[in-house]
């Protein structure tokens, strides 16, 4: 179970903006980002602010990362979690990237965010520590660089949820109060995250260097990615190629993971894709209940762009974006690099495709999939959409054989299904109890309902009360757990809620 700190400490602000690690904190940084070209990032000072306050620590990745949690709630560890002070030996940039804002490219960047160091962990791992809301960098726009309480705390309660769902994800460390007020849709407290990231290099980043940088910062970016996260490709042959067929793997088994839980990112920009394959960048994101395959929840996505349906075929158009980035790496006659750039994009499709089909095998029971299985899939999920099942609940009582339970249970095609779906599992040469261990591990109990989301963020940006928020970490630290209680926690919201929207909050 994820253990998390709720709890509110006051510091005053100082003039010194360096600090030492005098109280063993564990600190141990690099700073490889700054070996790039300079036209990649820009060092900036830091924006002290006047009343940080800890609200929120993540004590299980704080042990993770080799930090001290009691030492970092501190006045010297907070001063660092909110921005006022720099840890020495950290040297703070802004990374510059470009972006496809829902379809038009612009010169973007870190306006927010800050990129304290990597972290070496106790297992040699290196991770990004990034302040976001920290305040203006070279590339706000004229924005105030701050950010507000209740998106930063959604960040924590959706990335942690992803976290455990077993979905590559940036993850968050802490959220510290700044003392000061910002308005948004509203007034309300500014707040600084402090997130974690195997690094923020974005396919955003690759189309800046393509465009205003040389074909020598392209070449040292592609590099350093490389070297980061797929360090086995730098002895081979045309390894920017191979680098690109890497990252699409992994976004199409991401975005085959986000389509199983029904998770609805709600703004896929390029700016938004990692190069890890880690989901990142939760702003208007949420859960989907009644399954609606066009389902969007975005204010700012009035064309249903980045409506669920839609990711799969817009992560593929975001990765065509990066392999036009890279087509003077992969080769340098221009025709055959588009060649061999679609030839590696082609593959996309089946591969995100296979992953899919494999994790809707598993939510139903089937662990050899075949082919013949799409429509017994296909089948179940119109159903639901003809008559308006909640997803998560729907695979939920499957896994528990409780039918009548369903929203389905007596409507026109449902027995037909059900009576094909037993046939298909007693066709495999497994036992009752392995069938429902594999459907128990792929279908969770809760999800982070909309509803509760917003149950939990009132009560903390409103009235300064966490406990709403902690017990539902504490839920969805194990969203897979079948002997608990959390029968509250599946119940759908009020039908007199309405249609549910997110917002940015930027």
């Amino acid at each position: 179970m994820e253990e998390v700190t709720c709890l509110v400490l006051s510091h005053s602000r100082k003039e010194d903006t360096m600090i030492e690690d005098n109280l063993n904190i564990g600190w141990n940084l690099e700073n490889t980002y700054t070996n790039l070209p300079e036209i990649l990032f820009t060092v900036i000072n830091v924006n002290p602010v006047s009343n940080p306050r800890l609200v929120l620590l993540n004590n299980d990745l704080t042990t993770s990362l080799g930090l001290d949690a009691k030492t970092l709630e501190t006045i010297q560890g907070v001063e660092v979690l909110v921005g006022n002070k720099v840890i020495e030996g950290g040297i703070p940039l802004a990374q510059a990237y470009a972006g496809h804002q829902f379809g038009n490219f612009t010169m973007l960047g870190d306006g927010r965010a800050l990129l304290l160091g990597e972290q070496i962990t106790p297992s040699g791992e290196l991770v990004d520590i990034q302040l976001k809301g920290s305040g203006r960098t070279p590339y706000s726009r004229g924005g105030d660089g701050r950010a507000g309480l209740g998106p930063m705390l959604r960040e924590y309660i959706i990335s942690e949820s992803m976290h455990a769902l077993g979905i590559p994800t940036t993850r968050s460390l802490a959220v510290v109060t700044t003392g000061e007020n910002i308005r948004r849709e509203t007034v309300q407290p500014g707040a600084v995250m402090t997130r974690i990231a195997a690094s923020h290099l974005r396919v955003g980043t690759f189309q800046f260097a393509a465009k205003w940088g040389t074909l020598e910062d392209l070449k040292a970016l592609a590099d350093y990615a490389i070297e980061r996260h797929y360090p086995i490709l730098l002895e081979k042959e045309n390894r920017y190629l191979l680098f690109l067929r890497e990252v699409i793997e992994r976004q199409a088994a991401l975005i085959a993971k986000w389509q199983l839980v029904g998770f609805i990112h709600g703004v896929m920009n390029t700016d938004n894709m990692t190069i890890s394959g880690e989901t990142i960048d939760y702003g208007p994101c949420a859960f989907m209940d009644t399954y609606n395959p066009k389902t969007v929840f975005s204010s700012i996505d009035t064309q249903g762009r980045y409506a669920y349906e839609n990711q799969p075929n817009i992560a593929a158009w975001n990765l065509a974006r990066l392999a036009e980035s890279l087509l003077p790496l992969i080769h340098e006659n221009q025709e055959e690099a588009v060649k061999l750039a679609q030839e590696a994009m082609e593959a996309y499709p089946e591969t995100y495709e296979n992953y899919w089909l494999t994790g809707m095998g598993n939510k139903l029971g089937i662990f050899n999939i075949e082919k013949e299985d799409v429509f017994l899939i296909e089948n179940l999920l119109q159903l639901m959409q003809n008559y308006g099942a909640d997803y998560t609940n729907t695979f939920r009582l499957l896994t528990l054989n409780k039918m009548e339970e369903t929203v389905l249970f007596g409507k026109s095609g449902f027995e037909q299904w059900l009576e094909k779906w037993r046939a298909r599992l007693e066709k495999q040469d497994v036992s009752v109890e392995f069938i429902q261990q594999l459907m128990q591990k792929s279908n969770p109990v809760v999800i982070p309902r909309n509803h509760r989301v917003e149950e939990a963020l009132e009560a903390a940006v409103n009235n300064a009360d966490y406990t709403v928020l902690k017990s539902l970490l504490k839920v969805i630290s194990n969203p897979n757990d079948y002997s608990s209680d959390y029968i509250n926690y599946t119940s759908l919201p009020p039908e007199s809620s309405g249609p549910y929207k997110t917002f940015c909050g930027t």
